[in-house]
């Protein structure tokens, strides 16, 4: 007799306003499987994800557990039948420290009133452990790098011990270090049968995790297939239904006249031993270049962008020149005014308004342009927005859809469009493609190139080798804040850039 699957979905639909976010989708999964489930930005993933971890509760269609019924009144209730998530955007809470994070709403007591706060960071310090990651329990969460808070995340998951565990997008935010450390936890969970739904836009981890792969398209179930029997490329036509073509550099792309020298540049760290986040970097940027800035976690990628967008605390030392005059920026505002834009690396807590919609998230720094006899005019604002929306190909349902109801990678290009709008000479990129699909990556790709041809400098970090070496002029690396490399196009290559990005100090 065969089993009852572990998870069975039947017939499930969910509308939000103006929007049919998923239609009639039935899957069932086995139980210790992991199931990877594919699709582009509004495919319909973390909607489906979210009703699976009671998240979201009203919706048609069916959901059994081990055969029974099962339709969750919240995430407290999905908790108490074994199913746990993940989330892409981190659920954190940045006033708490790493442990409270972790037993918030299961704290452990001694006796009837008061916390064992000691055996909730012995619990905290024994998960990091299994994770390798070197976070004290009692650290807040506010004061953790986004790679870091990834790992809280995680860790907050796997303390529920679950028989269902949903990741969705677990590595967007990790060092190919820490997603190796997080794939044998994945190997350890499997062993003891735990049933695992994994969304990623990673084709690596997807073909090296899963048992079978399923494909959502507009919302719509296209194929559910084993890996064995699929490959990269059938994945990825289902998932756009188109086949994506590859982005290569443009060769016939030449960089102008130089536009930024940093010089010297360091930034204390004050009360930590290694004393410098970012120390003596110097490097330029040309008008029409796209600089990639590589290194591993903590190498000081991001803290470099926080010194050339004003962000950074304390105030960095050194010398920046834009267009051969020297500047100091105090604060972002300084910054933009100057013609620099910066898109943060954790979209959620630094670039997204959640009470507001599309069209004023994408307006926010541009209104002037909208403006008539001195006051807001609406109609202008919408037609700038739309535009924008048209340029990026933002998927919503229209310029007054609150934010909040497009996917994350929608979001992400919400961001950029909005900083577009500034009309920057120089465009700073920190982990732009965070959480964002295959399709929309080229679309990305392709507007850096667009940008470039209009004599905007850009740099760009990322996480991931191939992506920078796909975009790039030229590669800086990074390594404990000190500049350990800098490789022209034609001598890149992931093996050159790591060895860079390992070179500590002896």
């Amino acid at each position: 007799m065969t089993p009852a699957p572990h998870i069975e979905i039947r017939s499930i639909t969910k509308r939000f306003p103006g929007v049919v976010a998923l239609k009639d989708v039935s899957l069932s999964i086995a139980r210790g499987e992991l199931h990877a489930v594919c699709g582009e930005n509004g495919a319909g993933k973390s909607t489906l994800m979210k009703i699976l971890a009671g998240v979201i509760r009203d919706y048609e269609g069916e959901l059994h557990i081990a055969g029974r019924p099962a339709r969750f009144a919240g995430t407290r209730d999905a908790e108490a039948a074994g199913v746990s998530i993940i989330h892409q955007e981190l659920n954190l809470v940045g006033s708490l420290s790493a442990a409270a994070n972790i037993f918030l709403g299961r704290e452990l007591r001694r006796g009837r009133w008061f916390l064992d706060e000691g055996q909730m960071d012995r619990a905290t310090a024994e998960l990091f452990r299994q994770l390798q990651a070197d976070i004290r329990p009692s650290r807040l969460v506010r004061e953790l790098r986004v790679g870091d808070q990834q790992l809280v995340e995680i860790a907050k998951a796997l303390a529920l011990r679950t028989g269902i565990l949903i990741m969705d997008e677990p590595t967007s935010a990790l060092t190919d270090q820490e997603t190796a450390r997080l794939f044998r936890v994945i190997g350890r969970l499997r062993e003891q049968g735990v049933t695992i739904l994994y969304i990623s836009h990673k084709m690596g981890e997807i073909f090296q995790l899963a048992d079978r792969i399923t494909v959502l398209r507009d919302g719509a179930l296209v194929r559910t297939v084993d890996r064995e029997q699929t490959n990269r490329r059938e994945i990825t036509h289902l998932m756009v239904g188109r086949e994506i073509e590859s982005v290569p550099h443009r060769k016939d792309r030449v960089p102008g006249a130089p536009l930024l020298d940093v010089e010297h540049l360091s930034l204390a760290w004050p009360g930590h031993a290694r004393r410098w986040r970012l120390e003596n970097v110097s490097l330029q940027v040309r008008r029409g270049e796209v600089l990639g800035i590589a290194g591993l976690m903590g190498a000081g990628r991001t803290e470099l962008l926080e010194c050339l967008f004003g962000a950074a605390s304390p105030p960095p030392q050194g010398r920046i020149l834009l267009d051969g005059r020297p500047v100091t920026f105090n604060h972002p505002a300084q910054a933009t005014a100057a013609g620099v834009a910066m898109v943060g690396e954790d979209r959620k807590r630094f670039g997204l308004f959640a009470r507001m919609t599309v069209r004023e998230n994408i307006t926010l720094c541009t209104l002037r342009d909208a403006l008539r006899g001195g006051l807001l005019h609406r109609r202008r604002e919408r037609q700038l927005a739309q535009a924008a929306m048209q340029q990026l190909s933002i998927r919503a349902a229209g310029t007054e859809a609150p934010i909040t109801s497009l996917s994350g990678g929608n979001q992400q290009k919400c961001i950029i469009a909005r900083w577009l709008r500034t009309r920057p000479r120089l465009l700073l990129l920190d982990d732009p493609t965070r959480g964002i699909d295959v399709g929309a990556k080229a679309e990305l790709y392709a507007l850096i190139d667009e940008i470039c041809r209009q004599g905007i400098g850009v740099i760009v970090t990322s996480s991931e080798l191939p992506e920078l070496i796909s975009v790039c002029d030229r590669i800086v690396v990074l390594c404990e804040g000190r500049m350990t490399g800098e490789l022209a196009r034609g001598e890149f290559s992931e093996q050159r850039i790591m060895e860079f990005a390992t070179q500590r100090r002896e």
